[in-house]
């Protein structure tokens, strides 16, 4: 299982944070109707002021599987209607809430719709707001996961989670078979990146961090060259910068 380090996430945090402000915008409930939120894989804690900012008296939970990661979220929280917890999402369970929100880390749950559908029943939220990204197809993970497939990787990556395509019609259908009204879409960002090798930058931080963790030392520095060799070609420096197109699929779906 892949270890996370919040400085290499929070390298691209305004990148970021753009998916969780147009998810949680778009959760059509006030400061009177929210008095209890559930962040799932909050991370670092870096967005949970943009919850408080949106309903300023409900408490706040982040859950999050890594410990790295709600370290930093706790050493850096001074709000007391705040608190993090260490849990792996797919066995953790809590009281009812009203909005359950979760921005990229659904993508990561082997069985997402089960451990959705049992997080439903046991939380009870008039609101459940998703976004993940929805980028398996693009040039980044198909390089990655071909250069994981060849020797002398292979063998040490049979483990290793390729993220699978989430349309928004995946979760409309699962939400409205469950009585939910859904809100569904998707959005490509075309995000213009800085600084040498950036799009390695950002993936080896989230999409490749597992297979990069995979390997032992002497391939892992081979694995990232060939990568980062790859990637260039595929996303060639401009004058302004890298451009790298990336979709997230959101869902709001209301009881």
């Amino acid at each position: 299982m892949a270890t996370w380090d919040p400085s290499t996430y929070l390298a691209f945090a305004d990148h970021r944070t753009r998916p969780f402000l147009e998810l949680i915008t778009a959760v059509d409930r006030g400061p009177a109707d929210v008095d209890s939120i559930v962040d799932l894989g909050c991370g670092p804690g870096h967005l949970t002021h943009y919850l408080r900012q949106r309903w300023p008296d409900a408490t706040i939970l982040g859950v999050d599987s890594s410990p790295a990661m709600i370290e930093q979220a706790t050493r850096t929280n001074d709000d007391p209607r705040v608190r993090y917890e260490t849990a792996d999402i797919t066995t953790w369970s809590g009281g009812p809430v009203d909005l359950v929100v979760s921005n990229a880390m659904f993508q990561w749950v082997e069985d997402q719709w089960a451990v959705l559908d049992r997080l439903i029943t046991d939380l009870s939220p008039a609101v459940v707001a998703v976004g993940v990204p929805n980028n398996s197809g693009q040039p980044a993970h198909r390089l990655l996961y071909n250069l994981a497939s060849r020797e002398p990787y292979a063998p040490h990556l049979l483990g290793a989670r390729r993220l699978a395509q989430v349309e928004p019609d995946d979760y409309l259908r699962f939400f409205t078979d469950r009585g939910f009204a859904v809100n569904a879409w998707s959005t490509t960002y075309l995000q213009v990146l800085t600084g040498d090798d950036p799009v390695f930058a950002w993936i080896s931080g989230t999409g490749a961090r597992p297979y990069l963790q995979g390997l032992p030392d002497d391939l892992r520095t081979r694995f990232a060259d060939e990568y980062r060799a790859a990637l260039r070609q595929a996303y060639p420096a401009q004058s302004f910068g890298t451009v790298f197109s990336f979709t997230r699929t959101f869902a709001v779906a209301s009881r």
